[in-house]
């Protein structure tokens, strides 16, 4: 039985197909040069001197199912900007996320904030297409990549005055992501063919990664405050991208505003 991450992977390599059927990248490059809303993703976290959330929108996952019933990635994306985040994570995955592209360009069009796409890249094709909507920022996930597309995905998104996430899980991925030192790099604390979640990863990771010049972001499985005041006491990382906490809170301003406090 394939894993999570090996499934999706398949799916987004047939998915693809269609895609690039129905977009040439000379449309795609025209369309990124006919748009004015980039921002420099990087630049807003490596800036702010405070707790960094990157939160994220998206209306459903292969871990938890529908997170959101009544979903509008408009409100979504308000409630966010009007309580401080500092970037936003945006699933375009469609099948097992039930994301969309369109989401970056809709958001770009009311809201002045830096975008991640969150998606699987597997070509560099993805990285001008996504570009093309809006997005401010891809993602490099080292455990769905061999180190030849991973290097391709990387230049090409950087020919493309984008930045980059690299999101590591274990010891192995982490000394991968070193040498991509204008990234950001990405703990999940979340294993990718499991689904299990520690936030302890971040920590173990961070002796690794603890030299890299790029900002440093913990990912996946902050419940609250208490696990975000854990992880900067033990290592000293600002920069949180939280999703389904700040989804499913009952209160998502207070919990945000809590996560902002925990660095006086």
């Amino acid at each position: 039985m394939k894993n999570v991450l090996e499934k999706i992977i398949q799916e987004k390599k047939e998915a693809l197909v269609e895609v690039k059927k129905n977009n040439s990248l000379s449309s795609i490059e025209n369309k990124i040069k006919n748009n004015d809303t980039f921002l420099d993703f990087k630049n807003a976290i490596n800036n702010n001197k405070k707790i960094s959330l990157i939160s994220e929108i998206k209306k459903a996952s292969p871990s938890a199912g529908i997170l959101v019933k009544e979903f509008n990635h408009l409100n979504i994306a308000k409630l966010y900007v009007d309580n401080g985040a500092t970037c936003l994570s945006v699933l375009t995955e469609e099948k097992n996320f039930l994301g969309k592209l369109d989401y970056i360009k809709d958001i770009k069009e009311n809201f002045k904030i830096p975008i991640l796409a969150k998606d699987f890249f597997i070509d560099p094709y993805q990285v001008a297409l996504s570009k093309s909507y809006g997005c401010d920022c891809i993602l490099i996930i080292i455990a769905a990549l061999d180190k030849k597309l991973a290097d391709e995905i990387y230049a090409e998104a950087l020919k493309h005055n984008l930045s980059v996430i690299v999101e590591v899980h274990d010891e192995k991925e982490a000394d991968t992501a070193l040498k991509y030192d204008q990234a950001l790099i990405g703990i999940n604390n979340r294993n990718l063919k499991t689904l299990d979640i520690s936030i302890n990863n971040t920590i173990s990771m961070f002796e690794i990664l603890k030299n890299h010049k790029g900002p440093l972001i913990s990912e996946s499985g902050i419940k609250d405050e208490k696990d975000a005041k854990y992880i900067y006491e033990k290592t000293g990382i600002k920069n949180f991208l939280i999703g389904e906490s700040l989804l499913k809170s009952d209160n998502t301003a207070e919990l945000m505003r809590r996560f902002t406090q925990i660095i006086q």
